[in-house]
């Protein structure tokens, strides 16, 4: 018995909308991280540079979890249920910073 083996012939547009999104990811990503780059090189240390860091990764997180762990294409409540925990942990982070005074002393000495 010989099988034969077809070769399907698959549209060469197929996932060219993925592949866009991909693409316009990366080249979101790599302006951030230019700029990250830049501003750490330019900017004097301080709670403008901190700030300035923090919200950039912030920004590159969202990104990346929407796009490359496909969560932008899930139900709403499925984003919620992962959000709300994140932003209770990073609460929790910054309270126990604050209250250890390790922010004002980074940032004051």
């Amino acid at each position: 018995m010989s099988e034969v083996h077809h070769i399907h012939n698959q549209d060469p547009n197929a996932g060219a909308e993925q592949r866009k999104a991909i693409w316009k990811t990366f080249w979101i990503l790599l302006i951030l991280t230019a700029v990250e780059f830049l501003i750490a090189f330019t900017v004097p240390h301080g709670i403008l540079k901190i700030t300035i860091f923090i919200v950039m990764t912030i920004v590159k997180a969202f990104y990346i979890v929407g796009e490359f762990m496909h969560l932008k294409h899930e139900t709403k409540s499925l984003i919620w249920s992962i959000l709300v925990p994140v932003i209770f942990v990073a609460w929790l982070i910054l309270a126990l910073m604050l209250e250890g005074n390790a922010i004002f002393e980074a940032v004051f000495d």
